[in-house]
């Protein structure tokens, strides 16, 4: 029996995809928290917490995009196509995001109220993007001879806009919690509090998906409320609730600090872990699968042998720079 090279890629693109979600969404999830408080002080250590590895975050955005243009050219064609406005908005607000997390620091008092708006839409307008594409590779694309038949605007639909909101929540959710591990009072209580309310947004957006997916797509539906796989699957919700109200506690409890992120990370593996059973294994829902989007058992070889390189050596510095930087930021100290 020969190695499923197609099989692999997908494992390394959802890989790529999660860290992504896991690394660059904490710090998205800042961008958005900004508007909770008005302090500067409190506002250069959300900022400082991230500092020193929020643009490698970013690696693994180009990962996972390289991987999918590479490994599933038909796939990648298909959804940029189809998805060419909010992927330009996304890129847009990463830009803006970025930008104004670099002039932040280096403008006048006068100048630097602009950088903060420019930071807050930035980071929203990424995040609601990103949101959208998930809802839009949800709902899936017509596909005819191996090109995008659809529309520049089918991904705009009550559901996506909702995936779009429900993106924002959980985000804001990974950045409360990580100025909880990262910050001290002040701030952190204020973090904890807003964690709560966030996670009881998140809890509503994760039930209203889950209904909202198997009601729209007779195959999520069958996939997840079918036996056996009802059994098989059964555990994902259960540990939804059993991480939500662990998650509750430790947040109530001063003396937690890091495993209120631990368990939200948990929270997010799991809802990702649910989108991706719901469209398995079709890389471009409903109709493409993973193997008939592949590029030729060659090129992904090819392409294996560099990523099998490239991804232990993004782990170790990605490892070294949050042990390096690991601990409490305090006022008046970090990047400027």
């Amino acid at each position: 029996m020969g190695i499923d090279l197609s099989v692999i890629w997908f494992v390394i693109i959802v890989f790529a995809t999660l860290m992504y979600i896991v690394m660059d969404g904490f710090d998205l999830g800042i961008g958005v928290l900004f508007p909770l408080t008005q302090d500067p002080a409190d506002r250069d250590v959300m900022v400082n917490s991230v500092a020193p590895v929020w643009d490698g975050n970013e690696t693994w955005l180009v990962l996972g995009g390289a991987g999918l243009f590479g490994a599933f050219p038909l796939a990648y064609a298909v959804i940029v196509d189809a998805l060419t406005i909010p992927l330009t908005l996304m890129l847009i607000g990463l830009i803006f995001r970025g930008v104004a997390f670099e002039f932040r620091f280096k403008a006048t008092p006068s100048h630097r109220p602009f950088w903060d708006k420019a930071f807050i839409g930035g980071s929203l307008l990424a995040t609601f993007s990103q949101g959208v594409v998930v809802g839009a590779v949800l709902n899936g694309f017509p596909v005819t001879d191996r090109t995008y038949s659809g529309g520049p605007f089918d991904w705009l639909t009550p559901f996506t806009l909702f995936c779009g909101v429900g993106l924002v929540v959980a985000y804001a959710l990974l950045g409360a919690t990580w100025l909880v591990m990262k910050s001290e009072n002040p701030l952190q209580a204020k973090m904890r509090i807003a964690a709560k309310k966030l996670l009881l947004a998140l809890l509503a957006v994760i039930v209203i998906i889950s209904l909202w997916t198997p009601l729209a797509h007779n195959a999520i539906a069958a996939r997840w409320f079918s036996l056996p796989n009802l059994c098989f699957l059964a555990p994902v919700p259960l540990l939804v609730v059993a991480l939500s109200v662990w998650l509750w506690r430790v947040l109530a409890n001063p003396a937690h600090h890091t495993s209120p992120f631990l368990l939200t990370l948990g929270l997010i593996f799991l809802g990702f872990s649910g989108l991706d059973i719901s469209i398995w294994p079709h890389l471009i829902p409903p109709d493409i699968t993973l193997w008939q989007a592949a590029a030729p058992p060659q090129s992904q070889g090819f392409m294996l042998i560099g990523a099998l390189l490239i991804i232990p050596i993004t782990l170790v510095y990605t490892f070294w720079s949050y042990y390096v930087f690991r601990g409490k930021v305090q006022h008046g100290e970090g990047y400027h």
